[in-house]
């Protein structure tokens, strides 16, 4: 009798064991479960914290950038001061408002391109000889930012690009280039800024100080345009000599259409052609005629090797 009921009574306790080992697996597969919950939502967390300080840090980056581009512009600023007061004295002189002035020099940065266009402006110059007079004197911004597009994002937006264009100048491309890493927007929009604000203030402050001044001086003030192109051509001129030769050509071609009977008609309404036809015909004769050290060592090079 006793052997039934023991053979009755172990499937029982067998049950119950069972039972017990599969409330176990589930209670540790919900701890698991529970767990892995715990640790994703604790990644999640992480990840949300490090997208925010990346994006704090990328904007931090950025405003350092612009203030280190500031700081590296503002000497250009203070120097674009006294050459746009001399802009705006002498646009005045010639007959523009004083807000044209602000205006011209505000929405140009091309100090030696604005001088040559109120001239030929205030000469009645027509429409296309001041556009290919701007272009013939403005070309090497062209080249500029050719070179420049090889320090910045490749992926950069083509609206980011149209405003570093804008403020392409000799000083601010001198320094860009320098830059030992790529330029940034923010790096070359802090550049920009300082030279714009003292171009544009150097204006305002020569157009309305125009009538404060004696005349003697304000007919002084007005060989400013010639002396910056003096400034321009000589120092560079005295340790090259293609560049000599380059001033000299285009000196004589200038006399030419000024002197000479008939051709001297051309230089007639504010002198553009004849500025295009120098500029032009100088270079191409020295490109032609004139051999630069590189193309010399290059040439000596391939007859080596041949």
């Amino acid at each position: 009798m006793l052997e039934i009921v023991k053979r009755h009574k172990k499937p029982t306790s067998s049950r119950k064991h069972r039972r017990k080992v599969t409330m176990r697996a589930i209670r540790w597969k919900q701890d698991s479960f529970n767990r892995n919950l715990k640790k994703q939502v604790r990644d999640l967390a992480v990840v949300r914290h490090l997208t925010r300080y990346n994006a704090m840090k990328r904007k931090a980056s950025q405003s350092n950038e612009f203030v280190r581009g500031l700081m590296t512009g503002k000497s250009i600023g203070l120097g674009y001061v006294p050459v746009s007061f001399t802009f705006g004295l002498v646009a005045v002189q010639m007959g523009f408002d004083p807000w044209v002035a602000v205006f011209i020099s505000l929405t140009n940065l091309a100090s030696a391109g604005q001088f040559a266009g109120i001239r030929m402006i205030s000469g009645g110059a027509a429409a296309i000889e001041l556009a290919m007079t701007t272009i013939v004197v403005n070309i090497r911004y062209f080249l500029m930012s050719l070179s420049l597009t090889q320090k910045i994002d490749t992926k950069m937006p083509i609206w980011k690009r149209c405003i570093m264009a804008f403020g392409v100048t000799d000083e601010i491309f001198a320094l860009a280039a320098m830059e030992k890493k790529d330029v940034s927007f923010p790096f070359f929009g802090g550049l920009m800024t300082c030279p714009i604000v003292g171009w544009t203030l150097g204006t305002f402050l020569g157009a309305f100080a125009a009538g404060l001044m004696p005349p003697m001086v304000q007919a002084c003030m007005g060989i400013a345009l010639y002396c910056m192109f003096i400034a321009i051509i000589i120092p560079p001129s005295r340790t090259n000599k293609d560049i000599t030769y380059a001033i000299l050509i285009a000196s004589a071609l200038s006399c030419l259409f000024k002197y000479v009977p008939f051709i001297n008609k051309i230089s007639q309404n504010g002198g553009g052609w004849s500025l295009i036809v120098s500029a032009i015909g100088a270079a191409a004769i020295c490109a032609t005629f004139f051999k630069t050290k590189e193309q010399t060592e290059t040439e000596t090079g391939k007859e080596v090797l041949q």
